[in-house]
């Protein structure tokens, strides 16, 4: 027998175990029992190693200790003495993290399953009703785990913020099929029950998840949306649990992130056609800043307004999502840049912007992979391409510059030429030798600005079509009518901000110029709001006036004869289809219709509707 310093078999197991805690072990566990045990003695199956404080502690069984503690078990695959020969083909070697059940169910789930039953091989010469057997015990081991509370070592919980078994969406939706079926209480099962109804829209897609066109997907997002706002806004069961919604939407984002990275992991980024690839990313981009986005908007600003179930978080936004859109757009622009640098140099010159030459520093990284450990890579393989372009944007800045010269008495052609060549313009070699002509372009943007509040300020307070008074559009109701159009002069002034924002941002005026901007929003929002809340005052007002044309109650007559002339008369004004086409036009608009003024156009709406009908028959009878 070697020396224990000599003793390859130790070696092993000590540097193995050493590697995983990340902690040297003392030198007197080359000699433990334990260890020796489980080396030379053929009836020893097992040797587990926790850490305990600074040391580690090595045993022959595995103890039931804190489900928080890791552990690294070794074990034989015979009942044999260990030797250097044999010591690589008959010991095994696992960790084994918060459960023992939540370890198997991982091991199955993510290795054993996949291989023995979807591997051809394998699946083949593996029994079908052992594959039975492997699915049913996946199928528990999962049911156990999302249910469970992992601080108890997977026992079952009754707590719905324990949420570490949920790592996809498809073990949300499993969580409540389960739990709508092992319920103790029959209210927590008809709860389940109907989120799991609530789920059903979504269920199948992410069940599949690619077997979704990548340009389809922006569809699902939306569903999703739609499916996790009703969930938290449903009042026939207690509500849904934030700590649980905020690991749905973690687990969604996770998996529309993956599905992106493998959508787009055909495609050669740096090599592809330009249009292709950028088409390409763009729709990932929009996946998952779309999911993003609702995230943001449903807990930051839509859950937080809703009284019966607030979000008392913070806005949450699944952060590893919102990374990977930045790094697609990163690889969209430079894409971008490098296409721009080709068109504008001269043949001679475009040689020394190649494909082959200045995307050389990405060759063995894949951007698709975002994480912090590639993040540091991809940032120095970004600053040697731009190194490598930096001659050629030199030489573009100077044909830029007399571009915009040439249009610069036109604000509306300088627009048009900065938004055209942005991509360029914002690189900061390029930017710098521009300042001038981007100067002249903030000063043109204020005036535009200046325009457009002189303008709503001179017609704000007249009636539509008139020459002093809001532009008109066809067949709108005058509160409609003034809500477009005050929306489109909000529009303008967000392109204003945006063009600045990106590529203006670092000139002195630029902080004045947002300021100023922010205001007239403000200016156009507040006169928005206020044309909503006189037309709602005077509805309102209307309603409980009979000589105001809009008062119907379900007990009037549609329609009633003139015992003068003898002639059927509609009992139906007109100010009730305005009222109607407004309530519908204001609802498309997004505002909230106060429940009266509904009620009201759903009576007038059945009114309507028999009229027309009455008015037909009536017309049928007279001229045959």
């Amino acid at each position: 027998m070697p020396h224990d310093s000599e003793d390859i078999r130790k070696r092993f197991i000590l540097t193995t175990t050493a590697n995983y805690f990340e902690l040297k072990p003392s030198s007197s566990l080359s000699d433990c029992r334990e260890l020796n045990n489980f080396l030379d003695d053929g009836n020893e199956f097992v040797l587990a190693v926790i850490r305990n404080g600074k040391d580690l502690q090595l045993s022959n069984r595995i103890e039931s200790g804190d489900s928080n503690e890791k552990v690294l078990v070794f074990f034989k695959l015979r009942p044999t003495v260990i030797t250097e020969e044999n010591l690589h083909q008959n010991v095994l070697v696992s960790s084994m993290l918060e459960s023992p059940i939540s370890t198997l169910y991982q091991a199955v789930r993510q290795v054993f399953a996949p291989v023995l039953l979807k591997d051809e091989k394998w699946s083949k010469a593996f029994d079908p009703k052992l594959q039975s057997l492997l699915s049913d015990l996946e199928s528990g081991l999962g049911s156990v785990v999302r249910q469970s509370n992992p601080e108890n070592s997977g026992k079952q919980s009754a707590k719905e913020e324990n949420v570490l078994g949920i790592l996809s969406p498809g073990d949300e939706f499993q969580y409540w099929a389960d739990l709508a079926q092992s319920a103790e209480k029959a209210s927590a099962r008809d709860r389940a029950a109907h989120f799991l109804e609530l789920f059903k829209p979504i269920e199948k897609d992410y069940s599949n998840l690619d077997s979704v066109a990548l340009a389809d997907a922006v569809e699902l997002v939306d569903l999703t949306r739609d499916a996790v706002d009703d969930v938290w806004k449903q009042a026939d069961h207690a509500p849904y649990s934030e700590t649980r919604m905020q690991r749905l939407m973690d687990v969604i984002g996770g998996a529309l992130g993956r599905y992106v990275q493998r959508k787009l992991s055909a495609l050669k980024l740096w090599e592809d056609p330009f249009l292709s690839v950028r088409e390409s990313l763009r729709t990932g981009m929009s996946v998952c800043e779309q999911w993003v986005n609702a995230c943001e908007h449903l807990t930051g600003q839509v859950w937080k307004r809703y009284s019966p179930h607030p979000w008392k978080g913070d806005k949450h936004r699944p952060q590893g999502l919102s990374c990977l859109a930045q790094r697609l757009e990163e690889v969209v622009m430079i894409r971008t840049v490098h296409e721009k640098l080709l068109r504008l140099l001269p043949a001679g010159r475009q040689q020394a912007v190649s494909a082959t030459r200045v995307f050389e520093p990405f060759s063995g990284l894949n951007p698709l992979h975002y994480n912090p450990y590639t993040e540091p890579l991809w940032k120095a393989a970004v600053g040697q391409f731009e190194r490598a372009i930096g001659p050629a944007e030199h030489e573009i800045a100077g044909k830029l510059k007399a571009c915009l010269g040439d249009v610069q008495d036109s604000p509306q052609q300088l627009l048009q030429a900065f938004q055209k060549h942005k991509e360029l313009i914002r690189r900061p070699a390029i930017s710098k030798e521009l300042q001038s002509e981007r100067e002249t372009l903030l000063a043109k943007l204020l005036d535009y600005v200046k325009g457009l509040r002189t303008d709503f300020e001179s017609r704000c307070h007249g009636a539509p079509g008139e020459k002093s008074g809001p532009l008109a559009g066809r067949n709108l109701p005058e509160v409609v009518n003034n809500i477009v159009w005050v929306r489109q002069l909000v529009l303008k002034v967000d392109d204003s901000i945006k063009i600045s924002e990106a590529l203006l941002s670092d000139l002195s005026g630029y902080r004045p110029f947002v300021r100023f901007s922010d205001d007239l929003q403000e200016q156009l929002r507040t006169y928005e709001q206020d044309q909503f809340e006189d037309w709602s005052r005077d509805i309102l007002s209307g309603l409980s006036d009979p000589k105001a044309g809009i008062s119907l109650q379900a007990s009037n007559r549609v329609m009633e004869l003139d015992h003068l002339d003898g002639k059927l008369k509609i009992q139906y004004s007109d100010r009730l289809v305005c009222l109607l086409r407004e309530v519908r036009q204001l609802s498309a608009l997004g505002f909230p219709i106060p429940a009266k003024i509904l009620q009201a156009a759903n009576t007038a709406d059945k009114f309507y509707r028999q009229a027309i009908i009455l008015k037909q028959a009536s017309h049928t009878e007279l001229f045959p």
